[in-house]
């Protein structure tokens, strides 16, 4: 935050709100006569994708240092699968199956979120994409503990609105995928991921490949649901094909449990760094 009494120019604030007091007349009216960062229409032009972008980058990040959070439990997992109570209108006997891990995801983050409480909030906050099924279940169990959790929506056609659960100040919305996933990452000091659909093995899937290529330091890394993760992936294939190597398959663990989650977290014990990947 600036301190108001060291500046020495007017602040952007009082400009706009004087710019728009002026008398009303067809050089006020015109578009060109507004402020450039006022202007809605001119920021939404093509040529402005690369300002967007950074305003995306700035926004949650300074808020986040704002509040003091320091780093973030991220929970990765599917839109569709519902809570316990409601897996009769599930949409296929699977999601009804798999409507437990709303129940793990949610005991999950009530466990870090008590743990981070110690810290008074500022260490392993939950963060989700703050939608429903298990976004909801993440941002739920953080309140459960009474503390706070992040949502990270993004704009879609058909999306919803943040589920209910996620603290108002740190709910973000985005327009760019690729800046929403900097985001998770950026303060992540461990990622789970349920079962899930395209977005989920996406989330999945990236974030596994900064780790395993060394752009992003190694942190635990838990599947939930070995059973799901085993049916949709076929790991060993990929390792037996040589297409990654056998060691990658050490980058994660699968997990059934909130306990064994956080047990796990805990003692973590991260593989050693590679010393093959291409580039070194």
């Amino acid at each position: 935050m600036t301190d108001d009494s060291k500046r020495r120019f007017r602040d952007a604030h009082t400009d706009r709100d004087t710019a728009e007091q002026i008398p009303d007349t067809p050089q006020t009216r015109a578009p060109a006569y507004r402020l450039a960062f006022a202007d809605e229409d001119f920021l939404c032009r093509d040529e402005l994708r690369p300002v967007r972008l950074q305003l995306e980058l700035l926004k949650p990040e300074m808020m986040l240092n704002e509040k003091g959070i320091e780093s973030t439990i991220v929970l990765f997992g599917g839109a569709r699968i519902p809570e316990p109570a409601q897996k009769d209108r599930a949409r296929t006997g699977t999601l009804a199956e798999l409507s437990r891990f709303y129940e793990e995801a949610r005991t999950f983050a009530r466990l870090m979120t008590e743990k981070s409480m110690q810290s008074y909030g500022r260490e392993n906050v939950i963060v989700t994409g703050g939608g429903p099924g298990v976004m909801e279940a993440g941002n739920r169990g953080a309140m459960d503990a009474g503390g706070h959790s992040i949502g990270l929506n993004i704009v879609l056609p058909h999306e919803q609105a943040p589920n209910a659960y996620v603290t108002p100040g740190l709910c973000f919305n985005f327009h760019y995928f690729a800046i929403r996933k900097m985001h998770f990452l950026m303060r992540a000091n461990a990622v789970c991921v349920f079962p899930g659909g395209f977005g989920t093995l996406d989330e999945m899937f990236e974030s596994l490949t900064l780790i395993q290529t060394g752009r992003m330091k190694r942190i635990p890394f838990l599947l939930f649901g070995r059973a799901f993760w085993e049916k949709i992936v076929n790991w060993e294939a990929l390792a037996e094909a040589g297409t990654i190597s056998p060691e990658d398959l050490d980058l994660f663990r699968f997990v059934e449990t909130a306990q064994e989650a956080v047990e796990l977290i805990e003692n973590w014990a991260p593989a050693a760094a590679r010393d093959d990947i291409p580039g070194r």
